[in-house]
């Protein structure tokens, strides 16, 4: 009684063994190329100095609740059109705000609000913005002594309060 021996490439589980290693190199190779290619802006290489930086802004923010800085911000979705009511001790000529996408550095938004009157600014942005944003606030020079903070989801049809960030978280 003799048995045939196939060759080994007529075997299921060479071809299954095979096919897991083969798998497993392309999985590898695709990540690494993704890692490779996409930048995430997150990452700061200076880390200690933007840890030295979280006293300017907490002095901002100790610094608003001072002057006992508020806002109310608007956003409409269709035109685009920023509305602040200010209310506090500063009255600047422009306000800078800071739409910051939590999870993409290239999605951030800057605009710059005019004084129509005592205590309301307007802009505009350039396009529609949808989903989660982190709002900042302050005045449009270079070293803000206030700054007021926020979350808004966008669209949204009611007004977002923005206060002094006391906690400092």
């Amino acid at each position: 009684m003799t048995t045939q021996i196939r060759p080994w490439y007529k075997e299921f589980w060479a071809w299954f063994l095979l096919g897991i290693l083969g798998l497993a190199v392309v999985m590898g190779t695709t990540f690494l190329v993704f890692s490779i290619t996409s930048f995430d802006g997150m990452v700061v290489d200076d880390y200690y100095k933007e840890g030295l930086a979280i006293n300017k802004t907490l002095k901002q923010d100790q610094r608003a609740a001072e002057m006992g800085m508020a806002a109310n911000l608007r956003i409409d979705d269709l035109s685009g059109d920023v509305v602040v009511k200010l209310e506090g001790e500063a009255r600047p000529e422009k306000l800078q705000l800071d739409l910051i996408f939590p999870s993409q550095d290239g999605r951030d938004q800057r605009v710059i609000l005019d004084r129509v009157s005592a205590g309301h600014y307007v802009g505009q942005l350039p396009r529609a913005l949808q989903y989660r944003w982190y709002v900042q606030l302050h005045a449009q020079t270079a070293e803000p002594e206030w700054r007021l903070l926020g979350e808004i989801e966008l669209p949204q049809k009611e007004a977002l309060a923005l206060r002094a960030n006391i906690g400092g978280a």
